[in-house]
């Protein structure tokens, strides 16, 4: 099955050499890039969250198998949905589902069902592709999307994934941006309590926080998986490369969604 993009034109450049000044506008020179076990990294327009997703990739050693997980906008397909073959199409190519590992993910895995409908037209994986693309020539990749929001399920997943990658080099990606539409005041307090779950790997406390302070993280159900999984593979910390607002592009300071982009060591 062949998965065009669908916001390409609209998140990102549609031509191919656009899209590479574009990206590369946004990568950064590091001294030493690390070797994370996951990352999380944002996925709006290039143009508002461009600088937060370049400097995390920027900031990392990449390898030949990737996770990335995202959260359901469209509502459709299952609550976990793992698209497990075809290749999915970008302006700067094509990149391969690992599809023997997508399709052991969802055996071991009570909750993840084989599923294409989530893909369609979910922006969340699509957008990190050209980065990677950009800088790592040959990959494959399983794509999973979340509508799943129950603790113990999510865990089912996170468990299938650990079983499947514990003895594997692969990379943990989980696509989401912050809250959602607040004055940047408001939502920079919500993230940083959000963030600073992520460097302590306390999935369950940024949970406590979304829930009692209504943070409208759209993807905090994969980053949620991430921690735990990390967790599993011996992560110990997370550390936070970058956090910006799209105020800090629109100048609009008054509704704004924050980005965050972190590494898990």
């Amino acid at each position: 099955m062949l998965r065009e993009p669908v916001v390409a034109g609209m998140f990102y450049e549609r031509d191919s050499y656009a899209l590479k000044r574009q990206i590369n506008n946004f990568l950064i020179n590091v001294d030493k890039k690390e070797k994370p076990t996951g990352i999380v990294t944002p996925h709006a327009g290039y143009v508002y969250s461009g600088k937060v997703a370049g400097e995390v990739y920027s900031s990392i050693e990449i390898p030949e198998t990737l996770i990335i997980m995202g959260p359901n906008h469209t509502g459709l397909g299952p609550s976990v949905s793992i698209m497990s073959e075809g290749v999915w199409r970008t302006p700067l190519g094509d990149a391969k589902i690992n599809e023997p590992m997508a399709k052991e993910i969802i055996r071991r895995s009570k909750v993840a069902k084989k599923d294409h409908l989530a893909h369609i037209n979910e922006h969340s994986i699509e957008v990190q592709l050209p980065f990677i693309q950009e800088l790592k020539k040959s990959f494959t990749f399983i794509p999973i999307i979340f509508g799943e929001s129950a603790p113990d399920r999510l865990k089912d997943v996170g468990n299938a994934i650990y079983d499947v990658i514990k003895e594997k080099n692969c990379l943990l990606i989980s696509s989401t941006d912050l809250t959602h539409y607040e004055d940047a005041d408001t939502a920079r307090k919500k993230d940083t309590l959000v963030l600073e779950t992520i460097e302590k790997l306390n999935e369950e406390e940024m949970l406590k926080y979304i829930q009692k302070y209504d943070i409208s993280m759209c993807g905090w159900m994969p980053t949620y998986v991430l921690l735990y999984v990390c967790k599993l593979l011996g992560a110990k910390k997370g550390k936070i490369i970058k956090y910006m607002n799209s105020g800090d592009t629109s100048g609009d300071y008054s509704q704004v969604v924050g980005y965050g982009g972190a590494i898990i060591l």
